[in-house]
């Protein structure tokens, strides 16, 4: 009889990027069905740790962040700020023992009586040690020392010892889930790995943190890698038996630690939990997908539209965007897009990854037989890529030219920081392909290309199109507020891409 595999769940550090990792749960621990036999956290995943280990659910933990007010565990550290280079810490973690804990409904005595098996890590800088520390132990001083990061938040005091974040030591302590018998390690990290240096203290400061967590990180799993290759070879190995590591890494759109905009601690749980299908679906992992989270009972839907013009020329029979601009300008092909974009429920929107809207209105192109009606279109606002520091618009805008042959306007702006600053290029610029046929984006690669140009929003139209933004709902705060939403969503985005050297991350 086979001996059965030992899966440990591994909840890597990150700061407040954790909320991520809150959607992966929703999925491996409730739809996926997984069981773990035992967990490990580090750092900011201690939070969800603590949540695991009372027995809260995936979808639980999930809306918790979902439901997580930012400004709710924010406390200056105003006694001693005035202490400037001798203060013990920017901030306290007193908001979050008083505000955040309780909202999450964290239960010490029930953490103590978990049947789940687990470990906590801080550091106990007395001792130049990591402590581990299994849920009977666990108490709300040891949760605040394993996310105690130095010089944002003081030192925690345990039994007479200085303790303090684990994160320069380990952000993910894979030695130890693998000495408690896991042969499986299924790991969510969110530390970024994007690799760019950026200037200023507090990227440095974030950077280092990044150099210590990623470094470890490969380290074990190298070893783990020369561990299974000696084994292959039957050669004598580190770890006595073959391990197997399930990685879920992601960059995730929310500062470690700076933040106010609650709408994207929403964006980050739905896109863990979009990413978290995708990777089972590429793993072979079968999963019921829960229902999207209901609306709150007070919640007033708000609508919200605008319209948008852009104005340029496509080349027939190229390929190349420059080239076919540079044709079309020639051959005078002008193409103009005449849009409306609507969002129908403006907070799904805003806390969608996707950020998708629909389209209507219609493309003028002398070539394609004048003004033709869009039949159905989606627009996408800003959302992330792998790079941190880029972003993309895209457009997908089905119509039928004179002759009734369908055809789709596919195009993206490109949204990432060059060598001239230049914010207004970037979300004005539409690079435009007219594809044969109604292409779905996955289908996008194979399809036949007509004509390809650039189209552009002038600023006389830009200036018309910040007069067409309407907000539809039954209360005058309902509709400012979606109104304020979207402009912080947008300024915060854009954020990410062009003021990354005084924070990597917006936050707002």
């Amino acid at each position: 009889m086979a001996e059965q595999i030992k899966r440990a769940l591994i909840l890597a550090g990150g700061g407040l990027k954790v909320a991520f990792q809150a959607g992966v749960l929703q999925v491996w621990l409730d739809e996926a069905g997984l069981t773990f036999d035992h967990a490990d956290g580090a750092s900011g995943g201690c939070f969800n740790l603590a949540m695991y280990c009372q027995g809260m659910s995936g979808k639980q933990i999930a809306d918790n962040w979902r439901n997580f007010d930012p400004l709710s565990g924010l406390n200056v550290n105003f006694p001693d700020v005035a202490r400037l280079a001798f203060a013990p810490s920017i901030f306290t973690l007193d908001a979050y023992r008083s505000r955040v804990f309780p909202s999450w409904g964290l239960a010490w005595d029930r953490i103590a009586r978990s049947p789940r098996a687990a470990t906590f890590n801080y550091f106990n800088f007395s001792k130049m040690k990591l402590e581990v520390v299994e849920p009977k132990d666990m108490t709300e001083d040891k949760l605040a020392a394993c996310v105690s990061l130095p010089m944002w938040f003081p030192p925690v005091i345990i039994g007479g010892d200085t303790c303090i974040d684990a994160v320069y030591n380990t952000d993910a302590n894979l030695e130890e889930a693998i000495r408690r018998g896991a042969d499986e390690l299924w790991i969510i990290w969110t530390v970024s790995e994007a690799g760019k240096w950026a200037d200023g203290f507090i990227n440095n400061y974030f950077q280092i943190i990044e150099v210590a967590a990623n470094g470890r990180l490969r380290d074990v799993l190298a070893r783990i890698e020369a561990n299974n290759q000696a084994l292959a070879n039957g050669l004598p190995r580190e770890f006595g038996r073959k391990i197997d590591v399930k990685l879920l890494r992601s960059e995730v759109g929310l500062n470690y630690i700076f933040n106010a905009d609650r709408d994207r601690f929403v964006e980050a749980v739905n896109d863990g939990v979009q990413k978290a299908r995708a990777w089972c679906q590429q793993n072979g992992l079968a999963f019921n997908a829960l229902p999207d989270p209901e609306p709150t009972a007070n919640t007033d839907p708000v609508a919200l539209s605008f319209d948008e013009v852009m104005k340029g020329f496509v080349g027939f029979g190229e390929t190349d965007f420059s080239k076919g601009y540079a044709a079309g300008s020639t051959a005078g092909t002008g193409l103009t897009a005449s849009l409306s974009i609507s969002m129908n429920d403006a907070a799904e929107f805003l806390t969608n990854p996707h950020h998708e809207a629909s389209v209507s209105g219609a493309i003028t192109c002398d070539n394609l037989g004048g003004r033709r009606p869009v039949d159905k279109g989606t627009f996408n606002l800003l959302i992330d890529t792998e790079d941190p520091n880029r972003k993309l618009m895209t457009y997908r805008l089905f119509f039928s030219d004179d002759r009734g042959r369908k055809m789709t306007l596919a195009g993206y702006k490109d949204v990432k920081a060059g060598e001239h600053f230049d914010p207004w290029e970037t979300t004005t610029t539409l690079y435009t392909k007219i594809l044969e046929g109604a292409v779905a984006m996955e289908n996008e690669g194979a399809a036949v290309i007509l004509a390809t140009g650039i189209i552009r929003i002038h600023l006389g139209d830009f200036l018309q199109e910040l007069t067409t933004f309407r907000a539809t709902g039954s209360t005058a705060g309902g509709r400012l507020s979606i109104l304020a939403r979207f402009g912080e969503l947008f300024l915060g985005k854009l954020w990410d891409v062009y003021a990354n050297r005084i924070l990597p991350v917006s936050p707002f």
